[in-house]
């Protein structure tokens, strides 16, 4: 059997979900969207679900998968619904769902639901991507309520530059969303992973009733580009691992790879990993992305193929043949590699597969 494989540390991801509660002092749905980024929704739901106050998706496929394997709490859709004739679902199995739009709006309020909903009404509060304009914000939350559709209203916005933390957009935007909720009661929701890591100040208004909605640092992963305290607390929950399939002793001058883009300088032992962009190794990993060999630190060299790629084994004569290597994990960070392949851990991890995740309590 092919040996690229891909850990799951349940214990980790259950460490970083109560991290995020402690430090927010807030009720946290689990984003578990884009098959919890690759780490497997249903298996890190039904690992989340004893503690979870609830979990969030982008959409009502994610959502129906959940159910059917027995997740009976509170799912959030992130993306509300698609067509109004998804309301009939929403109602059955008592999803949560965000509004974001004035169609969906209209839409509630001509269904037939005869469940009252609880909607999540989310703002835009200057990341303009999706979200009421502020001007419509007060008028919509009252037809909500007038509808009879909706017995509850949790109010919600989205921060687009938390992950830099020098940067005063997010209190430019936490300005926003108070002026347009002023004298409004509800629950609120604004924090993800970097607003609940590294911007506190940001829920200074907000409850232990209230919301926060960890993604990235369930997974152990930072969103910062720099180190921060409160990160450096998150557990790596994926272990990318595979073995050396063959080893080619070079002599100085010999080109390794597709494209030459790496020649040897010296004699050089060269390790080939059954790993490749066709799992989800980012192919723009240049010569030097960080690796672990048998627990050894060793690099990357040449162009990353579909099924393989090649590591410096110069100066470790014991590894060969069969020598286990770290792709990103616990002692090779994910955001390292996707620092020097110019990408971000988000991505990493949601472009994993054909590799089979192994999943284990850590």
């Amino acid at each position: 059997m092919r040996p690229a494989r891909a850990l799951i540390d349940l214990q980790a991801l259950r460490h970083n979900y109560q991290l995020a509660r402690e430090v927010s002092g807030a009720k946290a749905l689990a984003v578990v969207k884009a098959d919890a980024y690759g780490h497997g929704a249903v298996r890190c739901a039904q690992a989340l679900q004893e503690q979870a106050d609830g979990f969030a998706v982008a959409c009502i496929e994610e959502a129906l998968q959940l159910r059917e394997a027995g997740i009976r709490g509170p799912i959030l859709l992130l993306e509300g619904f698609f067509e109004a004739d998804e309301l009939a679902l929403i109602e059955q199995h008592g999803f949560w769902c965000v509004v974001h739009s004035l169609w969906q709006l209209e839409a509630i309020e001509r269904s037939s639901v005869r469940k009252p909903l609880t909607v999540w009404l989310k703002l835009d509060s200057g990341m303009h991507r999706v979200g009421l304009h502020p001007a419509d914000y007060q008028a919509a939350y009252r037809r909500l309520l007038a509808s009879g559709k909706v017995a509850k209203i949790v109010l919600m916005s989205h921060f687009a530059r938390a992950d830099e933390l020098d940067c005063p957009r997010s209190t430019e935007q936490l300005a926003v969303f108070e002026q347009a909720r002023q004298g409004l009661v509800a629950e609120i929701s604004l924090r993800n992973s970097p607003a609940v890591l590294g911007w506190p100040q940001l829920g200074y208004k907000e409850q232990a009733s209230d919301w926060v909605r960890p993604g990235i640092m369930l997974y152990g992963a930072t969103p910062f580009e720099q180190v921060q305290a409160v990160a450096a607390q998150l557990q790596p929950v994926m272990t990318l691992e595979s073995k050396i399939i063959s080893v080619r002793e070079l002599p100085a001058d010999e080109p390794v790879g597709y494209g030459a883009r790496f020649v040897t300088e010296r004699p050089t032992r060269v390790g080939v990993v059954a790993m490749g962009y066709a799992d989800g190794y980012p192919r723009h990993a240049p010569t030097g992305t960080p690796v672990l060999i048998d627990g050894q630190p060793s690099r990357l060299i040449g162009r990353v193929s579909m099924d393989m790629l090649c590591v410096d084994l110069s100066d470790l004569p014991a590894a060969g043949l069969g020598s286990r290597v770290e792709l990103w994990g616990k002692q090779v960070l994910a955001s390292d590699v996707a620092a020097c392949a110019g990408s971000i851990p988000y991505q990493l991890f949601c472009n994993l597969r054909r590799v089979p995740l192994l999943y284990s309590e850590g």
